[in-house]
């Protein structure tokens, strides 16, 4: 194994703050890099499907180019803070977001953009970020916090090495996402064809209520949130990991608290569901499958439910009252009989994506803390 140096970030990067524009110039224009790609990819994505109306001064300014890191410098949690996205290639007249950090390399130290995806998502990295920021009402990092984080690096040779091998995996997890993406949208497509291009006049329609039980999810505070175990799902979809589990199977989520209200999702089998979701349970109407209610709740817009505008919610109590769509229950089974293979199917390809996400989670930490080498 090569020797590894560590370099204060400031020894290795020139720090740049991302650009703020208002609402009404997004939507046109040139590319834009936003907080949730950033939040939620290891790697710039190879398109930018956000638009903004930026100058050319700016897009000098707030460039992206190939081995940029950015950070996030500002979030509600410091668990939030800092997650990296890093770029693979040059992306022309992009820019990124104003709550973000760029992290231009000087070119004094030769670091792949491959091998620093990964240090920057690695629980060392992000142990040091957590430890170190300042909470008053939003987590934050400033230059001189960021000058104060360190990277470590490996020779080159061995920075290619980590790095292939934890790409594999990042693909194969990728690949199985866009698999399971493609059989949810033909659930949706099917469900639109058959419930609503289709439909009859003569159908009835129930409260959801009188036709599932309806649960908020339990209290978990994000200090509690772990890298790896069981999955957690609040508001925004998953957030974490715990290490219990309250759902053997599969559930359907409507977001009840903050701008998610009326957000829907799905959980994987052994998950944990916080308080800022409303689980709908299956139990009293015995016609009713989980697949249809799952692309029923896909289909529906919960969110004019919510009450409220500085704090919108959606109480249990309100979507009792809420309609659900009770066609002729041979129809509901031809359905679930098609979907449950593409939910079998999804469900076998989630399993897969947690044991290889724990596979890096566990590789991951024990190649940059050194404790685990690979053959060059």
């Amino acid at each position: 194994m090569s020797k590894w140096k560590e370099y204060n970030l400031n020894e290795v990067y020139d720090f740049t703050s991302g650009l703020s524009k208002g609402a009404s110039e997004f939507g046109f224009g040139h590319g834009f890099l936003g907080f949730t790609d950033i939040f939620k990819n290891f790697f710039v994505p190879n398109e930018l499907t956000s638009l903004v109306n930026s100058t050319e001064k700016e897009q000098q300014s707030c460039s992206i180019k190939r081995g940029d890191v950015f950070l996030t410098r500002t979030s509600e949690t410091d668990e939030d803070l800092g997650m990296s996205c890093v770029a693979l290639k040059d992306y022309p007249n992009a820019t990124f977001n104003g709550f973000t950090k760029r992290l231009r390399p000087k070119g004094n130290v030769e670091i792949l953009p491959e091998y620093a995806g990964f240090y920057f998502r690695s629980p060392k990295f992000r142990a040091t970020v957590s430890g170190m920021s300042s909470i008053t009402t939003r987590a934050s990092l400033n230059n001189g916090m960021l000058a104060q984080l360190t990277i470590s690096v490996p020779e080159i040779e061995e920075q290619s090495a980590i790095a292939d091998a934890l790409f594999s995996l990042l693909k194969k997890v990728e690949l199985l996402k866009r698999q399971n993406e493609t059989l949810e949208n033909l659930g949706i497509t099917l469900f639109r064809k058959w419930f609503v291009v289709d439909a009859k006049e003569d159908w009835e329609t129930g409260k959801l209520g009188d036709n599932v039980n309806i649960v908020y999810g339990k209290n978990l505070p994000t200090k509690n949130l772990l890298s790896q175990g069981y999955p957690v799902f609040g508001g925004n979809g998953q957030i974490g990991f715990f290490n219990e589990y309250l759902y053997e199977e599969p559930q359907v989520l409507v977001s009840c608290r903050g701008e998610a209200s009326g957000t829907v999702n799905i959980t994987h089998s052994k998950s944990f569901v916080t308080n800022n979701s409303l689980v709908l349970k299956l139990s009293k109407n015995k016609n009713i499958s989980f697949e249809y209610l799952k692309y029923f709740s896909l289909h529906t817009d919960y969110k004019v439910y919510a009450t409220g505008s500085a704090q919108p919610q959606i109480t249990i109590e309100v979507l009792n009252d809420a309609e659900i769509l009770l066609p002729n229950t041979e129809l509901i089974n031809g359905f679930t009989r098609i979907v449950k293979d593409w939910e079998l199917k999804r469900t076998n390809n989630t399993k897969q994506i947690i044991d290889l996400e724990k596979m890096s989670n566990t590789l991951l930490p024990k190649l940059m803390n050194k404790e685990a080498t690979i053959e060059i």
